[in-house]
Formats: C-alpha cells, sequence, structure tokens
C-alpha cells in the first residue's frame, strides 16, 4: 500500500501546468508573425522529423518536473504486520458414559446424545485451546489425548457409546484424578476439567477427595455438570427376539451426587451447574466458555519504505535527455 507522507508538495503542480499552459498559449499566438502573399508555395513541403520531435525536450522537461514534485510528495509503501500472542488454554472433559446416561430425559435423544451434542458445539468454537475427552463409567480411560486437533476429537466424541468392556458403575474418584492426569504435564496458564455425570460415586480405587486434592495439587480448576432429574426413571433396554431388536423400559433410581460436585468445584476453585434439560445444558456451556477464554493479544507493526529516490531518479534522467536533445539534434537555431 502506498501512502504519501508530504501529499501537499502536489500543489506545487498547479502552477507548473498554469506556466505549460501559459507557454502553450504564447507559442500558437506566434505563429502568425510572419505574413507571406501566398502560402500554397508552403503545403506541398513535408514536415522532418526533427520538426516532428522539436517538442519533446520541452514535454521531457515538463515530465521530469512532475516527477520532482511526487518525489517531493515523499511516497512510501507501507507493510503492516500483525503478531499474534495467543494464550491458550488446556481443557479435558470427563463425560459419563454409564448405563444411567441412556435415560431419555434429555434431547435429542437421551443424556448421553445430549452431552455429546453440546460438547461438540463447545469444541468448535475453541480457537487454540487444546482438548482431550476421558470417559468412565465403573473405570475409566483416556479416549483423546489433549490435542489441537478438533476433527479428530470429533471423531473421537461420535463414536462414544456406552460400553460392557469397562466395568459398570460410577468411578467419580478415579475419572477426575485420570482427568487431571492429562493436565499434569501441561504448560498453559490455564487447566480446567469439565466434568459430567448423572450419579453418585459407587465404584473405584480412587476416593474423589483424594482426586479432589490432585487437582488442587496440580492448579486444575474443575466445572462439575449434575446431569438429569433425580427420582425414578426408566432405563431403555433392548432384547433380542429372532432378527428383531425389541426396545423396553427398565425402572431405575437416578440421583446425582450434588454435594459432592459442588465440593469438586469449590476446592478447585471453579464451578458446579445442574443441568436437567437440554437447553439447561447448552447454557452451561455457554456460561463456561465466558469464563474460559483464550487470550488474544494483537500488537500491530507498520514498516516504511521511502519510494520518492526511484522517483527522483527518473526526473534527473528525464531532464538531462530534455537538456542534451535542446542542445544538440533537436536544437532551435536562433
Amino acid at each position: 500500500m502506498t501512502v504519501w507522507n508530504t501529499p501537499w508538495a502536489f500543489l506545487v503542480l498547479i502552477p507548473v501546468l498554469l506556466v505549460v499552459a501559459y507557454l502553450a498559449y504564447r507559442k500558437g499566438r506566434r505563429r502568425g508573425a510572419m505574413q507571406f502573399s501566398a502560402v500554397g508555395v508552403f503545403k506541398n513541403v513535408p514536415k522532418t522529423l526533427r520538426g516532428l520531435l522539436a517538442p519533446i525536450p520541452t514535454a521531457f522537461k515538463v515530465i521530469a518536473l512532475v516527477l520532482a514534485v511526487i518525489a517531493l510528495a515523499r511516497p512510501q509503501r507501507s507493510d503492516t504486520k500483525i503478531r499474534r500472542n495467543v494464550e491458550g488454554i488446556d481443557i479435558v472433559l470427563a463425560l459419563d458414559v454409564s448405563d444411567s446416561m441412556l435415560i431419555e430425559d434429555m434431547q435429542p435423544a437421551n443424556r448421553l446424545e445430549s452431552s455429546k451434542k453440546t460438547i461438540k458445539e463447545f469444541v468448535e468454537k475453541r480457537v487454540s485451546d487444546r482438548v482431550g475427552l476421558v470417559v468412565f463409567s465403573g473405570e475409566s480411560y483416556t479416549r483423546v489425548p489433549l490435542t489441537l486437533d478438533y476433527e479428530l476429537f470429533q471423531k473421537s466424541l461420535s463414536e462414544v457409546q456406552t460400553s460392557r468392556n469397562i466395568k459398570m458403575g460410577t468411578a467419580i474418584g478415579v475419572a477426575l484424578a485420570n482427568a487431571v492426569g492429562r493436565l499434569k504435564d501441561s504448560t498453559a496458564k490455564s487447566r480446567v476439567v469439565i466434568f459430567l455425570t448423572d450419579g453418585e460415586n459407587n465404584s473405584g480405587t480412587i476416593d474423589p477427595m483424594t482426586a479432589i486434592e490432585i487437582a488442587k495439587g496440580y492448579g486444575v480448576r474443575v466445572y462439575s455438570i449434575g446431569m438429569g432429574v433425580d427420582g425414578e426413571a426408566r432405563l431403555p433396554i433392548y432384547i433380542q427376539r429372532g432378527r428383531d431388536k425389541i426396545k423396553q423400559y427398565r425402572p431405575i433410581h437416578s440421583k446425582v451426587n450434588e454435594e459432592l460436585l459442588q465440593k469438586m468445584a469449590a476446592e478447585t476453585g471453579g464451578k458446579y451447574f445442574r443441568a436437567t434439560t437440554s437447553q439447561a445444558l447448552d447454557e452451561v456451556f455457554k456460561e463456561i466458555n465466558q469464563l474460559e477464554t483464550t487470550k488474544i493479544e494483537v500488537n500491530s507493526f507498520t514498516k516504511y519504505t521511502e519510494l520518492f529516490p526511484h522517483y527522483l531518479w527518473w526526473a534527473v534522467v528525464f531532464y538531462l535527455m530534455a537538456f542534451g536533445l535542446a542542445r544538440t539534434w533537436l536544437r532551435r537555431n536562433p
């Protein structure tokens, strides 16, 4: 991008153009100064090359003067560079995949699908934060370690299901310790666990209070979310009959250990939320998104490169050419 340091210099062109116009006017007036009795004799006289090129020295001088004025206006090329200092956040999402997460009291299908949908939308809003995924029921495992590959994260999240391949139950202590373990070597200034569960701690080899102390020791904040409504509910089960699967429901008692989840959040500097509907869960993640924002510092630097020497050089060249031509081949006789 070209900018002008002293644009007022272009005002000099006004008197220059007036002088050029005045000289052209005087030249036209002077052509009729000589009188001839008959001019027919000059009609067939061909114009010489020198006669055709006679105005060139004057034109070159005008061009030289215009270029000198442009140089006086000091054209500059501006190169702006933007440097972004991004301070990212490391976030591990711990998702309960016990059977009770299949209770159909949240859209689009059940508690698990509602959680996956909301987590997906939450990750889509991340800019440069590393995200990881831990799933748990009676045991816990890391499904996605901390990564900036959001596409990989989303693909793995979409495949999450309740599983009979790991121990049944709800091991809150083990899951929290596992999630914190994913963050213990993190160098990010902000390290967060978002913990989603709909049950009470009834399994695992690590006590939840021990896991909370581990989180505190590593400076990890925990945002805990209690899922679903407490009380009697119906758990969908599928019975194979021949080639068909028949969906039936089994009574189940669902209860969130709010006291424990509140303690997890309070002890680590986080916050506890209760989400009994999919809309409420969306609002919870919106609030967490506002609480945990990526810090982006933008610094702009502009470098200016002087362009006037180029115009000044050509001004000198055109003036010397005009001077040389006017004193040699295109010299006018007195």
